[in-house]
């Protein structure tokens, strides 16, 4: 695992973390947000949308993504403007997938389901969600 911080210009750092394709990676995901939390000072309320919402962009990138390949990583980029909005993005390396075609995990069919609510999670969190037209990069916008 790789993490590096650049500051891009007065008003932008950059944060890039390269993750194995293991779930123990979540981990290294929550050090960093607490890490964040603490840096640019995020309400509470924030700081557990940004940690769900970048938990289960995580989780889907290691299991749907990149299907456990060890051989696979996970990248995440995250810029900060100003201190006052974080762009994060995680791409992995699998085929992707059309997320317009996910089942509504509120229909009534789908209620009992055990899985499938990552991303209605996401979107219902995140300021902005916004997927590639491949289905394996995912930009989520936060104002902290």
């Amino acid at each position: 695992m790789t993490t590096n911080r650049v500051d891009i210009s007065e008003n932008t750092v950059l944060y890039t973390l390269q993750l194995p394709s293991k779930l123990e990676s979540i981990t290294i995901v929550e050090n960093f947000i607490d890490t964040l939390r603490e840096e640019y000072k995020i309400e509470d309320d924030t700081y557990a949308n940004i940690l769900t919402c970048m938990s289960e962009a995580t989780i889907n990138a290691i299991i749907h993504g990149n299907k456990y390949d060890a051989d696979k990583k996970v990248y995440i980029n995250l810029e900060v403007h100003d201190g006052k909005r974080m762009e994060f993005t995680i791409v992995d390396e699998g085929e992707g997938f059309d997320y317009n075609l996910l089942p509504d995990p509120t229909a009534p069919e789908n209620i009992e389901e055990l899985t499938g609510r990552g991303i209605f999670i996401i979107k219902n969190l995140a300021d902005q969600c916004i997927f590639n037209i491949t289905g394996n990069e995912l930009e989520l916008h936060f104002k902290i």
